[in-house]
């Protein structure tokens, strides 16, 4: 049985593998698509990669302000939500670590989420059910989640791999529409065997690239989540705080109304789990959270 460090290195350690198979994706896609059409491999890597740089940097630094603007979300008040502010600036003490900006959605169902570019500016947001219906216990297991995710960069990686997977996807989308019109700058060279494979290869990828780019973004989610849980079970050293919060969180049956598909891998648990539940391994690919059994039993094993 792992305890709670191991269990956080371990987390760590499987993030970092899949986020390195999803670089050398994006880059074998840019490789094969480029010499299907032609083009010079590294000259057309190196345009992908400042195009994704530049979508990464708006990203950085205006994504929580869009996600606020589309939950919905109003400024806490430290009157009104005198246990948000008091646990979250209790365990930003522990964690060393900037108190963040505080925001609540006036909306009964028990949800919470972490966003901004870095703990510097980062913004924790918490429904108003969550907060009415978890013990003070319970909460610190859900905001020390979410600080973890802040003290994890997992804001920024998220917000990249997004980026990365829409790179990936208008990538094949201008190969489809080259093919279709016949622009390829493919040269008299074609009628060789090694350009056919390619040409066929790309074509293959263009239509599969953005379905698996998506699952292995939903993969490296459902991964982040396991190690925001390892890592507010170390931030408490209680992870029977959190084990029982998730368990509320299962049996609310609520779905949230502030929240959707582009932002619903951001929140502790899928907001959208009770319209669009995925049931079977191959069906639990899609999901943007790992199954709430699967993460109450994970945290049952910290030691």
């Amino acid at each position: 049985m792992l305890n709670i460090y191991e269990q956080v290195d371990a987390n760590k350690r499987k993030s970092a593998l899949i986020i390195g198979l999803f670089i050398a994706f994006i880059a074998g896609v840019a490789y094969v698509l480029a010499r299907a059409m032609g083009f010079d491999s590294l000259s057309f890597m190196g345009w992908a990669l400042i195009l994704s740089g530049l979508m990464s940097f708006a990203s950085y630094y205006w994504s929580d302000k869009i996600i606020l603007n589309l939950s919905g979300a109003q400024p806490a008040s430290r009157k009104k939500d005198f246990h948000f502010y008091t646990v979250t600036e209790n365990l930003c003490l522990a964690a060393q670590i900037p108190l963040p900006k505080l925001y609540v959605i006036d909306d009964t169902a028990m949800n919470a989420f972490a966003t901004g570019r870095d703990p510097q500016h980062a913004v924790v947001v918490a429904t108003t059910g969550i907060l009415a219906k978890l013990d003070r216990t319970e909460l610190e297991g859900v905001i020390a989640h979410e600080l973890s995710h802040v003290r994890n960069y997992d804001i920024r990686l998220m917000s990249v791999v997004t980026i990365l997977v829409g790179v990936v996807t208008l990538l094949a989308d201008w190969f489809l529409r080259m093919t279709y019109w016949g622009r390829s700058h493919r040269d008299d060279r074609d009628n060789n065997q090694a350009t056919a494979l390619f040409f066929i290869a790309g074509l293959i990828l263009a239509l599969l690239s953005p379905l698996v780019a998506n699952l292995i973004q939903l993969a490296i989610s459902r991964r982040r989540e396991f190690l925001a849980d390892a890592s507010s079970a170390a931030l408490t050293k209680f992870p029977e705080g959190l084990a029982r919060a998730l368990a509320k969180l299962n049996n609310d049956r609520e779905p949230l109304e502030a929240a959707n598909k582009a932002t619903a891998h951001l929140y502790i648990v899928n907001p959208l789990r009770n319209v669009h539940s995925s049931i079977g391994w191959f069906a639990g690919l899609f999901n943007t959270h790992p199954p709430i059994q699967d993460r109450i039993k994970a945290l049952a094993q910290m030691t």
